[in-house]
């Protein structure tokens, strides 16, 4: 298959990349600079032209971004777009945070319909920040699944960049949506919603300092920053980089993936437990590491809500990798870049 990737230097997408490789697809990936080009690239030596090319789309927020990019020869026939803005210092949180997450998402929908009618699949990565009600707490008597949405609002979400993020992903996720609802196009979508994502970085894109969110709380455990207290875990569930990029390019590869989102969660873990698998597996960090009288980083007491992942194992036939096996694999991974 002829595969449009976005935002190909990202921390799922590079392991997106890879699997597409592997699975024998042919990928056009976008990214935001010659240089970022080059560096995938040279990490994908045996990926001749024809399977691996790139384009450059310097801004996903600005109208019509896509339209050349999705023109292709041999033409595309699935789109995966894992490409989405973001912003260390939010000060604008309609235009930094809301307008190109939505317009990002609406844009490639638009570009694909206008100028890509033999895609058939576009698969957007989205993230469980649109399903969770943030207003609810721990919510021990809920279960979340795909019928839940976040009931964000337009005022709540200029409020804080913290809602503004969640909003974004709701809002962008919504107009895939109403957009496929109103413009009956060519292709079918999936969405795929993780929460916390952990799991190894591809080391020929990341330093220790650009890492994702989601991993820099495996490196401030190793690197001793949680030795007298360890921080609250705050989402309590969590997701492989591998099984969710897998998700994706199964999402594009099973016809009965069309038209459905899929809430992608292993299951629960604490930075408690975090810090208990490195002591277990790198005893050279025993001493930066919190001990078992430390306080902080575990499961909350009066209970947390409960989560139904068995659309993304029956319909994508998924299999998730362990917290153990994910985070020693993580761990590994930073070491390569100088942990």
């Amino acid at each position: 298959m002829r595969v449009l990737l976005t935002g190909g230097s990202g921390f799922i997408a590079a392991h997106v990349l890879d699997i597409l490789l592997d699975h024998g697809h042919s990928v056009v990936t976008t990214v935001r600079s010659q240089e970022k080009a080059n560096k995938i690239a040279s990490a994908h030596k045996s990926a001749g032209k024809d399977k691996l090319s790139f384009a450059i789309v310097e801004d996903i927020a600005q109208e019509n971004a896509f339209d050349e990019a999705v023109k292709s020869d041999p033409p595309f026939e699935a789109v995966i777009h894992t490409a989405s803005p973001f912003h260390f210092n939010v000060t604008d949180v309609q235009k930094e945070l809301l307008d190109p997450a939505i317009i990002g998402t609406t844009g490639i929908l638009k570009s694909i319909k206008k100028s890509a009618p033999s895609v058939k699949r576009v698969v957007i990565t989205s993230s469980f920040a649109s399903i969770v009600n943030p207003f609810k707490g721990n919510w021990p008597d809920h279960v979340y699944s795909e019928e839940d949405w976040n009931p964000i609002t337009q005022e709540q979400a200029v409020e804080n960049p913290a809602n503004g993020y969640r909003a974004s992903k709701t809002f962008a996720e919504k107009a895939a949506w109403e957009f496929v609802e109103k413009e009956k196009p060519n292709f079918s979508i999936a969405t795929m919603c993780p929460p916390l994502v952990l799991g190894p970085i591809v080391h020929y894109l990341n330093s220790l300092d650009g890492l994702n969110t989601s991993n820099q709380r495996i490196r401030d455990i190793f690197q001793g920053k949680a030795k007298e207290e360890i921080p609250p875990t705050g989402t309590y569930i969590w997701v492989d980089v591998r099984d969710l990029a897998l998700c994706h390019v199964l999402g594009i590869e099973k016809e009965e993936a069309a038209n459905k989102r899929f809430f992608i969660t292993t299951g629960y873990f604490s930075n408690k437990q975090i810090a208990e698998i490195i002591s277990k597996h790198y005893p050279k960090y025993k001493d930066q590491l919190p001990g078992e009288k430390t306080p902080g980083g575990d499961y909350p007491e009066g209970g947390l809500y409960k989560y139904d992942n068995e659309r993304v194992q029956k319909v994508l036939g998924i299999k998730f990798r362990g917290l153990e096996e994910s985070i020693v694999d993580t761990v590994k991974s930073l070491q390569e870049v100088g942990a």
